[in-house]
């Protein structure tokens, strides 16, 4: 495996990712901040993760929330 210094986001799961912000922001603030359907219609976790891994710009949006946000 290789070292990756300057990656924030190394080792940290997309589920994690996902779940900390629904906690922190709940479905309806997601679905404000980032405008896809995954957040807004009928959301949960599992489908969320499953768009999220198949769709690359939205999975990015999501991503920089979570860097933004500043989970410590």
């Amino acid at each position: 495996m290789q070292s990756q210094p300057n990656n924030p986001l190394h080792g940290v799961k997309l589920a994690t990712i996902v779940e900390k912000l629904h906690d922190y922001y709940g479905w309806d603030g997601l679905a404000d901040r980032i405008d896809i359907n995954c957040f807004s219609s009928n959301p949960s976790v599992k489908s969320s993760l499953k768009f999220l891994r198949r769709t690359p710009w939205a999975r990015e949006k999501v991503e920089r929330l979570y860097l933004k946000t500043n989970f410590k």
